[in-house]
């Protein structure tokens, strides 16, 4: 089987279309197609064709990866996630005709090529993300490092990781406890509902109440 034609696609530069034997078959990134060396003529066997396509589905997956994780840092936990999901068989109606159509999802040898890149390229790293999302996670309502420590291990960062990070915080219960009173105080007049409210934000008894009386008093 022989490529056949090379072009870029139009409405994306950095890839190109491959068409064997006169019929589009895949696409590629461009730098994909130098490492590969792939030129107008060349003849490859099914197996090397099929090669080709699983580092499309690579390439694409890579790049939607690199988007999901310039949003906010990830945890490694939830890219894992992400990508477990875009291995999963999807289906859509055609609005003309109303038949549904199944695509199948990306191999999950592919997704875990696109996980160990990421980690080795430093896009994902646990303690950085830690580190992320204690300084920033409700940096303006304010939040309880306890309430902040079970966020991480829902996301996947390990305990150590999520302990040391957290010890090494400008963040402090009470300076969070000040902040969160002074937006809610006044939906919350009542002394004793105000204490239970900061307590459900995963606030300690004696913190709550040393906060609440500091801000009466002041």
């Amino acid at each position: 089987m022989k490529i056949t034609g090379i072009s870029v696609q139009a409405r994306d530069k950095n890839r190109v279309n491959i068409a064997v034997d006169g019929k589009y078959l895949f696409s590629l990134d461009v730098f994909q197609v130098g490492e590969l060396g792939l030129k107008v003529g060349n003849e490859y066997t099914q197996e090397e064709l099929d090669s080709f396509e699983q580092e499309s589905q690579f390439g694409k997956l890579y790049a939607r990866s690199l988007e999901y994780a310039s949003v906010r840092p990830r945890s490694i936990k939830e890219m894992r996630d992400y990508l477990w999901r875009k291995t999963l068989t999807t289906r859509r109606r055609i609005p003309k005709t109303g038949q549904i159509v199944e695509k199948a999802g990306v191999s999950e040898v592919v997704t875990r090529r696109v996980l160990e890149r990421l980690i080795s390229k430093g896009y994902l790293d646990d303690e950085k993300f830690a580190k992320f999302w204690i300084d920033n996670r409700m940096m303006n309502k304010g939040a309880s490092l306890k309430r902040l420590k079970l966020e991480l291990l829902q996301k996947g960062v390990d305990r150590d990781t999520m302990e040391r990070v957290a010890l090494e915080t400008q963040r402090s219960d009470r300076s969070e406890l000040d902040k969160i009173i002074a937006k809610k105080r006044s939906r919350y007049p009542d002394r004793q509902k105000l204490i239970q409210y900061l307590m459900r934000q995963g606030f300690g008894y004696d913190d709550v109440v040393e906060a609440v009386d500091r801000e009466q008093a002041s």
